[in-house]
């Protein structure tokens, strides 16, 4: 959209046109012999001097300065490039390069969220003929930028870090431990025998309304009957939840979990 700028170029004739309208203004005094001179008709006349034309060409630099400024205008420099976000493991970066045929292309390290779209908004910086490659962990856009430029995109998804989830489970326990104790992978779930300040789920599976200064961030609920807040809640994929005072409630008919890999969707 900003080369559309070069398109006022044009304007460039006003300084022109201003200059050669210009006219040296003559004051007339009347003399007293000049009625005995025949009758002519007065005469403008044109006086071009050397600081006009200094001021001409100035003032034409400063538009056409101007209108470049506004054009942006970019030479096209870059060449096959390998983009890399930054963190990403090396010796992976190394193996996508020689796979990919890039191995005497300039590298580009950018931060992951912001690398498609500076490539998108930078892009007129590249030759025509030039490929990129983008590699690590990239987030993915619901929709995918439009590059002029052909762009191979590899991603490498760094590895979760571990975290500590603990969980009290008030009422009968035995399924949810076993199914607590089955999970695998970076969430270890630590599962306390009563809730306290650092509870950050309760597993409630009683029929009765838990007292009204327990809290906690999350609650899966399995008698929705005992929290009255659950009767007007949203539905998301067969499961309810709505903020309380208490923390956010969570009910479903299809509770407990069929198995650890629901379980651990849950919690994630």
């Amino acid at each position: 959209m900003n080369s559309l700028w070069w398109f006022a170029l044009p304007t460039l004739l006003l300084p022109i046109w201003w200059h050669r309208k210009k006219r040296v203004q003559v004051a007339a005094e009347p003399l007293a012999s000049a009625r005995f001179l025949p009758r002519t008709e007065p005469r403008q006349m044109r006086v071009w001097r050397w600081k006009d034309v200094v001021l001409l060409i100035l003032r034409c630099l400063l538009l056409a300065c101007l209108i470049a400024w506004l054009a942006d205008p970019v030479l096209p420099w870059r060449g096959n490039t390998v983009v890399v976000a930054e963190g990403t493991d090396p010796q992976w970066v190394e193996r996508q390069v020689k796979e990919a045929g890039f191995a005497d292309a300039a590298r580009l390290p950018l931060p992951a969220g912001d690398a498609l779209a500076w490539i998108r908004t930078h892009e007129r910086e590249w030759k025509p003929e030039a490929r990129l490659l983008v590699l690590g962990d990239i987030p993915m856009p619901a929709a995918l930028p439009q590059f002029v430029h052909p762009v191979e995109l590899r991603t490498l998804a760094r590895p979760a870090t571990p975290s500590e989830v603990r969980v009290a489970i008030v009422g009968e326990a035995g399924l949810w431990r076993r199914m607590f104790a089955a999970l695998t992978g970076p969430v270890r779930v630590v599962v306390e025998d009563a809730p306290n300040a650092k509870t950050e789920l309760i597993v409630w599976n009683k029929p009765e309304a838990p007292p009204a200064s327990l809290r906690a961030p999350l609650w899966w609920v399995l008698d929705a009957a005992a929290f009255p807040e659950l009767a007007q809640a949203k539905a998301v994929d067969g499961i309810r939840y709505a903020d309380s005072a208490r923390g956010r409630v969570w009910t479903s008919s299809a509770w407990p979990p069929a198995d650890p890999a629901a379980a651990r969707r849950l919690l994630e």
